[in-house]
């Protein structure tokens, strides 16, 4: 296996962490969605904390984005 292989498939294994991602983030807007459908007076409350949510789970997309960066070009 030669240098190149190995670093995409490096980096395509640094990808895998994205599909995590993409279902936390669908899990945090199912329950953001389904707790203002439910108490619609809370959702001040409710939704600075899915955004919250959901800023720390796109953080640890863009980290594995980066890192797969780091793989392919450096």
């Amino acid at each position: 296996m030669d240098v190149a292989a190995a670093t995409k498939l490096g980096a395509g294994i640094a990808v895998i962490a994205l599909a995590g991602v993409g279902i936390g983030i669908g899990n945090i807007f199912s329950a953001l969605v389904t707790s203002i459908a439910r108490n619609p007076s809370a959702r001040d409350q409710v939704f600075g904390l899915g955004i919250l949510g959901f800023a720390l789970t796109e953080a640890v997309a863009l980290f594995a984005l980066l890192i797969a960066f780091l793989i392919l070009f450096t």
